[in-house]
């Protein structure tokens, strides 16, 4: 039987127990040209959270009873595909549950002898793609720039930072709590971490960036943004990469001083990860000889059973966990 996790019910706020139901099917048969995967890993992600209202937005939301969306890794089982075999690794968007069939075409193989293969739903997965295309083709640092991360802890934030300092430029790392602010300066190398929780951001940004704030790379959106917009420098770039402190409310918060876009000639850019797919390859070979030659630490955060996803996806708006979030089927 395949085990599977649910949209019972669309959430209001931050998602309970009851808005998710528990199902076991039988193991569905690979059809022409498709292959059964045994998921071992499902990337838990805050985009999640946005796929579950009602309304599509860049992507269709979930309907009410559908498996849950998410990113996964696993091996085939069986194949009908000449180009996968039996035992081959693989990623793709295979939901929450033990089991999926799915096209070879909407597979990527993985060669697990570079990294083990939960590193393809983080550092070399979305997480990686999202700080490499967000940063460098939307930000474009420049040596000496000062570049401030929000959610610098998490999945994406971690990675774009790291990137940043190996492009030469003054990285600083918003994030909750002292721990992951000594991580992102000890262990990751930062020059500066703000702690949301107990710190004032202006007035440690007037610090820490004295010059301003050339890139601003944020994953959280509302009053941390709103700050850090204070502080921006002149023809500064603002990468809108994601809001997860609006994910949960009813209604999304805009930033209130955003003439200070028009008064210091910025600019403020959204992008969606997947617009870059074809260029995963490139990145993910980059991201590989950063890693090797020490350049970039990759962390996951691991979280074991499929009957844990409700209080380990929680973990996402929480802040319990650092570096990428994973579930371990």
């Amino acid at each position: 039987m395949n085990k599977q996790v649910r949209l019972a019910a669309r959430p209001d706020g931050l998602p309970k127990d009851t808005d998710w139901s528990f199902d076991a099917s039988p193991v569905p048969e690979p059809g022409p040209g498709q292959v059964l995967v045994r998921i071992s890993h499902v990337s838990l992600d805050p985009a999640m959270r946005a796929w579950m209202n009602e309304g599509a937005t860049y992507i269709d939301d979930v309907k009410v009873g559908d498996v849950m969306r998410a990113g996964a890794v696993g091996r085939v089982v069986r194949s009908n595909a000449p180009d996968l075999a039996e035992g081959d690794a693989v990623r793709g968007v295979l939901g929450v549950q033990e089991y999926a069939v799915a096209g070879a075409n909407e597979l990527d193989r993985l060669d697990t002898t570079l990294a083990p293969i939960e590193r393809y739903l983080g550092v070399l997965g979305w997480p990686g793609m999202t700080a490499y295309f967000g940063l460098l083709e939307i930000g474009k640092p420049n040596e000496g720039d000062s570049v401030v991360v929000s959610g610098a802890a998490g999945a994406v934030g971690s990675i774009t930072g790291q990137i940043a300092k190996i492009k030469g430029c003054h990285v600083v790392g918003i994030a909750g709590g002292t721990e992951k602010c000594s991580y992102l300066v000890d262990e990751l190398g930062f020059d500066g971490a703000i702690d949301y929780k107990t710190e004032n951001i202006r007035n440690r940004l007037s610090e820490l960036c004295p010059r301003g704030v050339d890139v601003f790379f944020d994953n959280v959106g509302g009053e941390i943004l709103d700050a850090v917009l204070s502080r921006i420098a002149m023809k500064a770039r603002v990468v809108i990469s994601g809001a997860i402190s609006q994910y949960n409310s009813a209604r999304f918060r805009g930033p209130n001083n955003y003439m200070a876009l028009l008064t210091q000639r910025a600019r403020m850019e959204g992008f969606v990860v997947f617009d870059y797919a074809r260029d995963y390859p490139h990145a993910a070979e980059q991201i590989v000889q950063w890693i090797a030659e020490g350049k970039i630490k990759a962390k996951e955060h691991v979280v074991k059973g499929i009957e844990s996803f409700p209080s380990a996806f929680l973990r996402l708006f929480s802040g319990e966990k650092l570096g990428k979030l994973i579930l371990e089927v």
